[in-house]
């Protein structure tokens, strides 16, 4: 599958895309530009997209999923707690599409700021 490259001011993350409805309106919409919010241990960000929920969406998520939050018209990437979780688990606000799958540490997303300029665009086959 594709690569969609993340970079959130000076960190990048290739994402490898899953044969999906939202991974393919996504990386029909590539590229775009945008900036990040917080929450927790989560960064989202807005896109140019308004899609619907898939069947199989879920709130909790394993480490490295790659997530479209159809309610906010957002990419979402957990990394660790949020003010919902319980302890250990990675909880987004509500039901996400899972689109990709990190390739690398998301957890370095934790050096993001609110407001840090987001570039998503078509990564390295």
């Amino acid at each position: 599958m594709p690569i969609a490259k993340i970079t959130i001011g000076t960190v990048t993350l290739d994402c490898e895309t899953l044969d999906t409805p939202t991974a393919r309106a996504i990386l029909a919409a590539l590229p775009f530009t945008t900036t990040v919010n917080t929450w927790g241990d989560e960064v989202y960000f807005s896109t140019p997209l308004n899609l619907e929920r898939e069947t199989d969406a879920r709130e909790l998520m394993q480490l490295g999923d790659i997530a479209f939050w159809t309610e906010g018209n957002s990419i979402a990437i957990g990394y660790g707690e949020t003010p919902i979780s319980a302890p250990g688990e990675i909880r987004l606000a509500a039901k996400v599409n899972v689109w990709a799958r990190a390739l690398g540490d998301v957890t370095v997303l934790a050096s993001a700021k609110t407001g840090d300029v987001v570039e998503v665009k078509l990564g390295p086959k």
